[in-house]
């Protein structure tokens, strides 16, 4: 499956889901009229008086539709005192959908549901095995034993202290804080310090709190960028991906700097940085560059908004790719 497939995969995940929820609702229908025929009184009358409030509204007959709200409620009342004198939950019909909030449709009138947003973020996950990466790379498999122990002259701490007091800490309290408070990470250092290990291992704790996440690496970003830019009208779906970069609550972008950029492709960038920023949607960037060198590669309101918006964390050591080999 491609990216382009994605989209129409998650819609007949739902057209699924709710032909299942349908099927299941009516049968619990059916045993719950069988066995309270009051119930089924109850919501005949609900139906009937609920189409007749637009014909009220259009009359202007403000006086018949208090009348009718105030019967619909009594009706209502009555209808949970039957299923509370029968023991059923009240939650009884609701609870065949997957999703309460959509009720499986994937949309709550307009908008599109949080969980439709998850599925899609599933789909692109598939294609690039990252819940296997995940499974593997947390903070549950993270191994401090790995960091040398020997202190560093120039900074007066081993890499073991560091990574432990500044950047484990701080990954663990943006996870922690995510709920509380608008927060961005900019981790940087040279190739085999475990950036990208960590950009994992926070992922994988926001997506089991149930937050929505998007991982990226720059390479993969750059080339969505330039598919919405110049292979538009050969997509299925243009906007879909670029809408859940925009919206996502966490975006990993990692690796940047390593990608072949274009104005075009940095204005996108730009775009995409300075939305989420606007609407306090997270966003972690791990790369090689020190700010210094993303403001000589990139453009200066680029690097300035990273600068003065995200926690800058240097990552700094041994090659830990050298240290894995060994072991």
């Amino acid at each position: 499956m491609s990216h382009k497939s994605a989209f129409r995969q998650v819609l007949r995940e739902y057209d699924i889901a709710k032909n299942r929820a349908d099927f299941l609702l009516q049968e619990r229908k059916n045993q719950l009229y069988k066995d309270i025929p009051r119930i089924a009184e109850i919501d005949k009358k609900l139906n009937k008086l609920g189409s007749s409030l637009p014909r009220l509204a259009l009359a202007g007959d403000t006086n018949g539709i208090n009348k009718t709200r105030a019967t619909i409620n009594q009706l209502k009342e009555d209808r949970l005192n039957q299923l509370k004198n029968h023991g059923i939950s009240h939650s009884y019909l609701s609870s065949v959908y997957t999703c309460q909030k959509c009720q499986d449709t994937g949309y709550i009138q307009d908008t599109r549901c949080p969980c439709f947003q998850q599925k899609l973020i599933n789909e692109y996950y598939s294609l690039s095995n990252l819940k296997d990466i995940l499974k593997k790379e947390n903070f549950n498999t993270f191994d401090l034993n790995i960091f040398s122990n020997q202190i560093d002259e120039k900074r007066g701490v081993s890499p073991a202290t560091y990574t432990q007091d500044a950047i484990v800490t701080s990954s663990i309290a943006f996870v922690n804080s995510f709920d509380k408070k608008f927060e961005n990470l900019y981790l940087f250092g040279n190739s085999g310090l475990g950036k990208t290990f960590i950009c994992h291992c926070i992922a994988k704790e926001l997506l089991d709190k149930g937050k929505t996440v998007l991982y990226l690496t720059a390479l993969r970003l750059f080339k969505v960028l330039e598919d919405y830019r110049f292979n538009r009208d050969s997509l299925s779906e243009p906007d879909e991906m670029i809408e859940a970069i925009d919206s996502v609550e966490l975006l990993v972008i990692d690796d940047l700097g390593s990608e072949i950029s274009t104005r075009v492709t940095e204005a996108g960038l730009f775009d995409i940085i300075n939305h989420r920023l606007i609407t306090q949607k997270s966003t972690i960037i791990s790369t090689n560059l020190s700010i210094n060198q993303l403001k000589a590669q990139y453009t200066e309101r680029l690097s300035s908004r990273i600068s003065g918006n995200y926690e800058i964390i240097e990552f700094w050591g041994n090659d830990l790719r050298n240290v894995n080999k060994n072991s």
